[in-house]
C-alpha cells in the first residue's frame, strides 16, 4: 500500500508520496501519476495539508442498512448520489466552522474514494481501474436545511463541511475495514465497510453513467449509522481501518 498527500512548508504547496518518516516530492498531482523529483524533506517539518483537489465531489446516502432505518427512510433500490462544492473541503486538523450554530448540523463519517482515470459508462468490474485510492471523509451536515429545502447540495457544502485527508491509501483492500467516529474521545459511529449495500467499485460505476469522472474527482460513500450533532469545541477523530485518523476540530464561522 502507498501513501500520497498534499503538503505545505511554508508558503509552498507540494504533492507527494509517504514513506516511512519521510515525503518524496512528486512533479505533478498524484493521481494524474508518480512523478518523483530528487527532492525529499522529512514529514515533521511539513504541514499536512488537503490530499485531493477535484473538480467535483460526488456523495453518495443511504448506502448503510442501519443509517436508513436511523433516518426513518426507506432503501432506494439504486444509489442515492448528489454533488458537494470543492470549496467546502477542509484538511487535517482544520476547524470546521459551523454556517448555522443554532441549526442543528450533523457529523458522517465517510469513506472516500479518489479516481485515477478519466471514467464514463464504465462497469463495476472496470471501475476498479480507474480508482486511484482511498481516504477519509466526514460528510457535514445541516440537517434543518436539509429537512426544509429537501435537497441535498447547500446543507452540505457550506465552507470546512467536507474534511478529508490526512493521506490517500492506493492499493488498498477496502472491502472489510473498521470505520469508526469518535466525538470527544467517545464512539459514536462504528461499523465496517462490508456492510455497505453498494460498494465503492459499484458506485463508482453508477456515478459514471453519463458523468464523466476526472483524474482527482473524489466519491464519498456514505455514512453508517450512529450520526450525531456537532458543537463548538468539540473535536472529532475519524479513522479507517489501521490509517491514520483525520482530526478536526468545531467552531463558529466567523463574520
Amino acid at each position: 500500500m502507498r501513501v500520497f498527500g498534499g503538503f505545505r512548508l511554508g508558503e509552498r504547496f507540494f504533492y507527494g508520496e509517504v514513506v516511512k518518516e519521510s515525503v518524496h516530492v512528486l512533479g505533478r498531482p498524484f493521481w494524474e501519476g508518480h512523478e518523483p523529483t530528487e527532492e525529499i524533506v522529512r514529514l515533521s517539518d511539513v504541514i499536512i495539508d488537503l490530499p485531493v483537489a477535484p473538480s467535483k465531489l460526488v456523495a453518495v446516502g443511504l448506502n448503510y442498512t442501519e443509517h436508513i432505518r436511523e433516518m426513518a427512510r426507506t432503501p432506494l433500490g439504486t444509489p442515492l448520489i448528489w454533488f458537494k462544492a470543492p470549496s467546502s473541503l477542509l484538511a487535517h486538523c482544520g476547524n470546521i466552522e459551523l454556517a448555522f450554530p443554532d441549526h442543528q448540523t450533523d457529523f458522517e463519517i465517510e469513506l472516500a474514494v479518489v479516481i485515477g482515470r478519466r471514467a464514463k459508462n464504465v462497469t463495476a468490474g472496470q471501475a476498479r481501474d480507474v480508482i486511484f485510492g482511498y481516504s477519509v471523509g466526514l460528510d457535514i451536515s445541516d440537517r434543518d436545511l436539509q429537512r426544509s429545502e429537501k435537497q441535498f447540495g447547500r446543507c452540505k457544502s457550506f465552507d470546512t463541511y467536507t474534511p478529508i485527508g490526512p493521506f490517500v491509501y492506493a492499493d488498498a483492500d477496502v472491502r472489510d475495514l473498521a470505520i469508526e467516529l469518535c466525538q470527544n474521545g467517545e464512539s459514536k459511529q462504528s461499523a465496517r465497510t462490508s456492510q455497505m449495500i453498494y460498494s465503492p467499485a459499484e458506485l463508482v460505476s453508477f456515478a459514471s453513467r453519463g458523468i464523466t469522472l476526472l483524474p482527482g474527482d473524489v466519491i464519498l460513500t456514505g455514512t453508517p449509522s450512529g450520526v450525531g450533532p456537532i458543537r463548538v469545541d468539540d473535536e472529532l477523530e475519524a479513522r479507517i481501518g489501521d490509517w491514520q485518523a483525520l482530526r478536526v476540530n468545531v467552531k463558529n464561522a466567523t463574520v
